[in-house]
């Protein structure tokens, strides 16, 4: 009887020991996977470990819903995980090599950087007087110009003329081809300017005095007023001197009309 007894309880102390061994041994393999993770953070070159004691408000970060996509970022921005990290945007570097575009010529008052080039349209108006014909002739006066700098251009002009007949079956017609320098005072919106041109002269009908072509002096000036960058108004008067038939007329000319600068 007594053995019976001393073999249970020895069975017994044995069954509790092995019932602890166990629980102990599956609580050191519960951590394991715990401290291998957090070695491989430790290690990791890319997000070195940061203890969570010593970060603010850890409590919160580590209750946070992960599943929100700002949290998400932000866990991948504090567990080192670049692929869930938010991307940063990078400005790209301007090439060395590309030019600059020009800009546009500015719309300044007075000393400015303006556009050069100058194409003036409008109705004339010429007072054609000779010892053989006197006639006053309307058409068109065309001019191109370009500024060098701010007060110096260059023009070149073209003037024609048409009037009624003078003779039987003999229509007046002038033609005038002239150029050469300008100078301007380019100011607020009112732009004087004055300028002298030589060239060559035409009429109609032929006469029995001389050739139907002749040497012209046009020499006068005029305003222009600037509505915008692109576009003015022009008044203009010319004395236009010609040798016609051996002789000299002295001619006077109006023109009104626009410009256009480009």
């Amino acid at each position: 009887m007594m053995r019976r007894i001393l073999a249970g309880a020895v069975l017994f102390l044995g069954s509790m020991s092995a019932v602890h061994a166990q629980q102990v041994a599956g609580a050191t393999g519960g951590l394991q996977p715990l401290q291998a993770a957090a070695n491989m953070i430790s290690t990791s070159s890319a997000a070195p470990f940061v203890s969570v004691s010593s970060i603010p408000d850890a409590g919160n970060l580590l209750d946070a819903d992960f599943s929100a996509p700002s949290t998400a970022l932000a866990r991948g921005a504090f567990l080192g995980d670049p692929a869930s990290a938010a991307p940063v945007p990078v400005p790209s570097p301007a090439l060395p090599g590309d030019p600059a575009p020009a800009p546009d010529p500015r719309f300044i008052y007075g000393s400015r950087d303006d556009y050069r080039w100058q194409l003036g349209l409008g109705a004339s108006w010429e007072r054609f007087r000779s010892t053989i014909f006197n006639a006053s002739a309307v058409g068109v006066n065309t001019s191109i110009s370009y500024y060098l700098n701010d007060w110096l251009g260059v023009e070149g002009n073209v003037m024609t003329g048409f009037a009624p007949e003078i003779f039987e079956r003999e229509h007046v017609k002038l033609l005038n081809f002239t150029g050469g320098p300008r100078i301007a005072w380019r100011q607020r919106r009112w732009e004087p300017w004055a300028h002298v041109l030589i060239g060559v002269s035409h009429e109609q009908p032929q006469t029995a005095a001389s050739s139907r072509n002749a040497f012209a002096v046009q020499a006068g000036g005029g305003a222009d007023y600037r509505i915008n960058p692109r576009l003015s108004l022009r008044l203009e008067g010319d004395w236009l001197r010609t040798l016609f038939f051996s002789q000299s007329q002295n001619n006077f000319t109006l023109m009104g009309g626009f410009v256009i600068h480009f």
